[in-house]
């Protein structure tokens, strides 16, 4: 990644970085950096790493500048994510708006084709383009028919625990979560741990195991709080996911007596690509979170199964 192809992708994206000279990453480079990461749901470091960089080459495509299709890997962009909001809006459920073109996105393609007349071959190209133009430009500012969905399927969900499969995941947290575990067993769900330390790869594994839900701990070695994140991006958000982050940000920091840094839509790999509510929980320090270990476990579990008993909001009727 060189500096100056920085510079004029942020600057594409409406980030001025102009006040550093053209190649150097200076003190407006970094604001401009931080101020991206900060809308695209991202942490907010200032240092344009992988996730970041990533994030900015997808933010700087639009529908019709490439040929979209399903291959491997996945193509992601924000004209993806175009493209599944649109499809959303007529009634086509292309699953969450996460910019990425995987098998559901693919399949409401293909059924957009077919009631349109046009050429099944699961391509977004230009007659494609113009189909969706012809039923309105507007149509990416409806609600997405996923969110109906999504909502549906968890309301309909059992109220229990029971039967309900559970991935847990994090890092640096083997006991509590394996102590977690046990008790959610118990409780009469099915749990698979998700222990890479890759966050994309552990978001594969839960999706591989079909869990109900995700959630991670994350350990914290610099911080006394506890804060949660969901998956919120492209003008989407997680319905179940930012229900479980607020549940867990009631319960875990007055368990481990830490400050609660709050609840927040963030667009992070395990949560971007996970096709289940999640949510990542970070706490700290290590030492609290150690010796409250068993407790924490228990909590866990209490806040799971409240999760299944109402996993849209605290109004949603059995």
């Amino acid at each position: 990644m060189e500096v100056g192809d920085l510079q004029q992708r942020l600057a594409g994206l409406s980030f001025d970085a102009s006040g550093d000279l053209a190649g150097h990453f200076g003190r407006h480079t970094a604001t401009a950096v931080c101020a991206f990461q900060e809308r695209r749901g991202l942490r907010v470091d200032g240092v344009c790493g992988l996730q970041t960089w990533a994030a900015v080459v997808e933010a700087g495509y639009r529908l019709g500048d490439r040929l979209i299709y399903l291959r491997q890997p996945m193509l992601r962009g924000d004209d993806v994510a175009t493209l599944q909001r649109r499809l959303g809006a007529l009634g086509f459920d292309a699953g969450r708006v996460d910019g990425i073109f995987g098998p559901d996105t693919q399949s409401a393609l293909t059924e957009f084709q077919r009631n349109t007349g046009l050429v099944v071959d699961g391509v977004c190209g230009p007659a494609t383009i113009h189909g969706l133009e012809r039923l309105g430009k507007r149509q990416d500012e409806r609600e997405p028919v996923t969110v109906v969905r999504e909502t549906e399927t968890l309301r309909r969900a059992p109220r229990t625990l029971h039967s309900r499969h559970v991935a847990l995941g994090g890092n640096g947290l083997h006991a509590v979560l394996s102590a977690a575990a046990r008790t959610l067993v118990e409780a009469g769900a099915k749990v698979t741990l998700v222990q890479h330390p890759d966050q994309s790869e552990q978001a594969t594994e839960a999706n591989a195991s079909e869990a109900d839900v995700y959630l991670g701990l994350f350990l914290v070695a610099d911080r006394e709080e506890c804060s949660s994140a969901h998956y919120a991006g492209h003008r989407y958000e997680s319905a179940g996911g930012r229900r479980l982050a607020e549940l867990v940000q009631a319960a875990v920091p007055a368990a481990l007596g830490v400050h609660d840094a709050g609840v927040r839509g963030m667009a992070l790999p395990v949560l971007k690509e996970t096709r289940m509510p999640a949510v990542l929980c970070e706490v700290g320090p290590p030492e609290r979170v150690v010796t409250r270990s068993a407790l924490l476990a228990t909590v866990v579990t209490k806040v799971l199964s409240d999760w299944a008993a109402h996993p849209c909001d605290q109004a949603d009727e059995d």
